[in-house]
């Protein structure tokens, strides 16, 4: 009970101090008294525990931290000397008072100013003598002068003087009984002489109350049981419109600025009322979007500024209208007062607050718009205000764009500049990779561009033509810093931008231009301020620096026969190893020996390296790695090694293009070696191919594979190599920046590998292609194993007839030492022909070998035995089936590829193709 005593008392002297309830009146006091039980009931049941104290210190100690993190340590200090000096003084109110103040902060770390605290001291006192009366007389001598403070009487001495002061006394007495009898007269004669009359101001208040009157009417009824409209006249209708425009609460229109039904204008019909209230209300609620989008904090930089201009619109229609206010607040001479005039001066500031408002309100009917949406709205309501002649909207829409877009700049600037990309921005189209990636993969993988779930980018529509160059720049950057080559363009960048305000990019000399023409010029030549200067570096320092021409001729050399006389000193000595059968070339170290002694002279050999494909052991079956240009060629790789920033032009993935156009003319090659390789013979010297009807077949057919063998290299060396590389110097010479660069390669790949044969749809005819190379190995294998089989039957024949005869030859050993002893007196120059031909010799009888051990292989594997002149006529017919079906496929896809589309993902070549179409029709022909 006591404690509901002490709250009760202390209670009342609360509203005794705010309200000053001794001197209200009655009706006012029972009123307060509500409070006061109400306020008593509210703190008798609150049930809020004390402040965490805790806490507090926590608060406090992690402010102190903050401070020092940031590098305020003076502020940390002199805080930590405050809070020290408050720990003598603490006391049960203490955490909550701290609690207090801690609410009340608002960003100390930033908005602290050490001189505040300076000025929280009590000023000194000041030391000086005071200057005192009792010093002055202690001084003058006034204190030892004690006549000088007596009265003096300087009137001269009288007798009658004694009688006036005797009659006075008696008359004083006789009136100071008479006052005491009437005192209470006297104190209402005073106290009306005191009573304040009526001023002019009070006058005005009165007057003031009885004209707000209407606002504490009720509406009545008349004789029928109809209800009364309150009057109300035209001067309070404007006042309650004015400040209905104003945002302010009104009691003629309600919270959705709806006029209610019970006030009607004086003198006017209720029709005319209800259409001239109707467009004051319609007016104000065109403005509610904006005053409560204006209401909201905001985090997103670029919907703060937005928000800030809309308080400044909205600041500029406020004074607009106090300004309107003002002329019918001290009324000097006889005004109009017209709502329709009114309503038609507003309209030229209102009406950029209603185009405002409503890209306001539709982007909150949208769901999940961007902050950069009320940019995109913004620049079409800029344009449409310039396509409708409205000058004074152009200009408040435009300067509010620019202003927007300022602040969308910056990460724009900070990515073309400095390579960098916002920490949290959501509103910047372009996004890294959380996984760090290898130098050469950061052009293509390190960054992205945003795109929206409907597949559109992450921007404004009306940024979308610039964005790859923006993109481009920025990635420039970032090769450029790694290549710490980041401070040559630092200078050039701040030096040279263009603004990029209203003001100058839509001059009032270029009035007539559309807005978006206007925009996009002067956003380019901002942009290529900094674009050219970073693209320009890095193009220089991939030439200059790191030798992009010499790897790209590189490629051209190991990859697609620059030079035949490299390809051919490679290719000849894998031919001979698959000839021979043998093994020894299969591994990676002696093949990379092979490919860098060919290469030597073109290309840097410690770059150059090759392997074969581990899924094909062709040490295991060497005879079907022979075979076919399918198992054997398609397994060996090369590897040239490039820079890294050359890789960025020249991706893995081309580099895969490069291999397949590769082992494509390698093939080729390998059936023109083939038909190449010297024909063996029988021991005797001649051919004894059953009959003269079999020799022209296989000669006809050899010639005719020889043929579309050289056709097809020849096509592809003049006709698509030699062309597209040539292309391919001058697209790079021309590219302005490294996307560019990185198109025009890619663009000469795809051309290459298109008329190449190389695309999923021309498959059937590549396949076909790859039929006739087999079908030449086939021939060439099927001649040989003849061959073999007829020098075993001359050799069994030859050695049957020596048994038979009577004579012997000579001993092999004989002959042998007879070709030592005429070597020895021989020249040198004959002995190494001589040993040239052994060579060839040793290697014709190693093929031989490899062809007995061929056929032998058939046999075993017993497969049927085909004639010799059934497999030559079959395969000539084979011959001319896919050589028709090559021509034949060639003009159909020539005829359906127009040279604008594209077959797959690369560009056609029609007229190349109905041209090697012609080339081989005449093999058919024929």
């Amino acid at each position: 009970m006591a404690y509901l005593a002490d709250l009760a008392a202390l209670t009342d002297q609360l509203i005794a101090a705010i309200a000053s309830s001794e001197s209200v009146p009655k009706p006012r006091g029972t009123r307060l008294e509500a409070r006061r039980e109400s306020a008593l009931r509210t703190l008798r049941y609150h049930t809020f525990g004390r402040t965490n104290q805790f806490e507090v210190e926590d608060h406090l100690n992690g402010y102190e931290e903050r401070f020092r993190v940031i590098g305020r340590d003076v502020l940390a200090d002199e805080f930590r000397s405050r809070l020290d000096a408050l720990e003598p003084l603490r006391n049960k109110w203490s955490p909550e008072v701290l609690h207090f103040i801690l609410e009340l902060a608002d960003q100390p770390a930033q908005k602290s100013d050490l001189a505040d605290l300076y000025r929280l001291k009590k000023p000194e006192e000041e030391t000086g003598p005071t200057l005192k009366w009792e010093d002055i007389a202690r001084e003058d001598g006034w204190k030892e002068e004690r006549a000088l403070w007596r009265n003096i009487d300087y009137s001269p001495s009288s007798d009658e003087d004694d009688v006036f002061l005797d009659d006075l006394r008696s008359r004083a007495s006789v009136e100071s009984l008479s006052s005491i009898a009437s005192a209470q007269d006297d104190h209402a004669a005073v106290l009306r002489g005191l009573t304040a009359k009526p001023t002019e101001g009070e006058k005005l208040v009165g007057q003031i109350k009885d004209s707000q009157e209407w606002r504490q009417l009720d509406h009545a009824v008349d004789r029928e049981g109809r209800s009364k409209k309150v009057p109300l006249s035209t001067l309070d209708l404007l006042r309650e419109s004015l400040f209905m425009l104003g945002g302010l609460e009104t009691t003629f229109y309600g919270s959705n600025c709806e006029p209610v039904s019970t006030h009607q204008l004086s003198g006017v019909s209720w029709q005319s009322h209800k259409a001239l209230t109707w467009s004051f209300a319609e007016c104000g609620r065109k403005l509610v979007p904006l005053r409560r989008f204006v209401s909201k904090a905001q985090q997103v930089p670029l919907l703060q500024v937005f928000q800030d201009s809309l308080q400044r619109g909205l600041r500029h229609l406020d004074q607009k209208l106090a300004e309107m206010q003002s002329r019918y607040v001290s009324i000097q001479e006889d005004t109009v007062v017209s709502l329709m005039a009114i309503l038609a001066e507003l309209g030229p500031s209102l009406s950029p607050l209603y185009i405002l408002a409503s890209i306001v309100r539709q982007v909150q009917e949208e769901r999940h718009a961007h902050a950069f949406r009320y940019l995109e709205l913004l620049f079409d309501a800029v344009g449409n205000a310039q396509m409708e002649g409205n000058l004074t909207t152009y200009e408040l829409l435009g300067t509010i764009f620019f202003e927007c877009f300022q602040v969308y700049l910056k990460p724009i600037r900070l990515w073309m500049e400095e390579g960098r990309l916002l920490t949290g921005d959501r509103t910047f189209f372009v996004s890294e990779s959380s996984t760090k990636q290898p130098l050469h993969l950061i052009w293509e993988a390190q960054f992205n561009l945003l795109k929206t779930p409907e597949g559109t980018l992450h921007a404004p529509r009306f940024l979308q033509p610039a964005i790859a160059r923006i993109f481009t720049t920025g990635k420039s950057i970032v090769i450029l810093k790694h290549l710490k080559q980041g401070d040559l363009i630092k200078k050039d960048n701040k030096a040279n931008e263009p603004p990029m305000d209203f003001a100058r990019v839509c001059h009032s000399a270029q009035e007539f231009a559309p807005f978006p023409e206007l925009f996009q010029t002067a956003f380019n030549a901002w942009i290529q301020s900094k674009h050219h200067s970073a693209s320009a570096t890095l193009r220089r320092l991939l030439f200059d620096s790191y030798s992009l021409s010499h790897s790209l001729d590189a490629l051209q050399y190991i990859y697609l026969t620059s030079d035949a006389s490299l390809t051919d000193a490679f290719s000849t000595a894998i031919f001979r190893h698959l000839d021979t059968l043998s093994t020894s070339w299969t591994d990676r170290f002696t093949l990379t020996e092979i490919a860098q002694e060919a290469f030597s002279s073109r290309v840097d050999t410690y770059r150059l390296s090759a392997k074969l494909d581990p899924q094909q052991p062709l040490a295991q079956n060497p005879i079907a790695a022979r075979s076919s240009v399918r198992v054997s060629l398609p397994s060996i790789s090369l590897a040239y090694r490039l820079p890294w920033p050359v890789r960025i032009i020249v991706p893995d993935s081309a580099i895969v293009d490069y291999q397949l156009l590769f082992t494509f003319l390698l093939q080729i090659r390998r059936a023109i070696y083939t038909l190449s390789h010297p024909i063996l013979q029988s021991h005797n010297g001649h051919l004894k191919l059953f009959g003269a009807q079999q020799y022209p077949r296989y000669f006809l057919l050899r010639a005719k594979i020889l043929w579309f063998a050289n056709t097809l290299l020849t096509y592809l060396t003049t006709l698509v190599l030699s062309p597209n590389n040539a292309k391919l110097k001058a697209d790079l010479e021309h590219a302005t920046d490294v996307d560019e660069m990185v198109t025009a390669h890619s663009k000469y790949l795809a051309r290459v590998m298109s008329e190449s044969f190389q695309g999923i749809k021309l498959k059937p005819i590549r396949d076909c292609m790859l039929d006739i190379l087999d079908l030449a190995i086939k021939m060439e294998m099927t001649h040989q194993g003849e061959l073999v089989l007829q020098q075993e039957e001359e050799m069994e024949s030859s050695r049957l007839s020596e048994i038979s005869s009577p004579y012997k030859s000579p001993s092999k050993v004989s002959t042998k030492n007879k070709n030592l002893v005429g070597r020895e007196g021989r020249p040198k120059k004959k002995v190494e022909e001589e040993e040239d031909s052994s060579a060839d010799e040793k290697e014709k009888v190693q093929v031989e070998a490899a062809l007995r051990k061929s056929v032998t292989a058939a046999a075993a594997a017993g497969s049927t035995y085909v004639p010799y002149p059934v497999a030559m006529k079959k395969m000539q017919q084979e011959f001319e089936q896919h050589l028709r079906f090559i021509a034949g496929g060639l003009r159909g896809v020539a005829r359906a590829s127009p040279s604008s589309s594209t077959t797959g993902r690369q560009e056609v070549a029609p007229g190349k193709w109905d041209l090697l179409a012609e080339m081989l029709e005449v093999g058919v022909k024929d």
